[in-house]
């Protein structure tokens, strides 16, 4: 029996209870939900990394991110904005400036 202890969609349980499989799921939330969430969002990271470009998997980039705002209380909005203070600061990444070495 494979043992995942992993966060899931919320609806994994309802598509594992359609194939008539026995599961075991529980609730996290707070601290460990945020924990979760940052480990998640390495995993979704990590898979579209490996995959082709695939827009599927940086979706899922996506879903954990929305989450995680959620999660702290932020919006789309206040990263946007966080967002373009950077750019604005330092640049963005459009030009590729890939940095070899700074004298000591």
């Amino acid at each position: 029996m494979p043992t995942y202890n992993k966060l899931v969609r919320d609806g994994i349980p309802a598509i594992i209870a359609q194939t008539g499989k026995e599961y075991k799921t529980s609730k996290v939330a707070g601290n460990a939900l945020r924990t979760e969430l940052k480990r998640k969002l390495l995993e979704e990271t990590e898979e579209f990394l490996q995959s082709q470009d695939d827009l599927a998997e940086l979706a899922d980039v996506l879903e954990v991110m929305d989450a995680l705002l959620v999660e702290l209380g932020l919006d789309w909005e206040a990263l946007r904005q966080i967002q373009a203070e950077k750019r604005h600061q330092r640049g963005g990444f459009k030009h590729g400036v890939f940095l070899e070495w700074v004298e000591d």
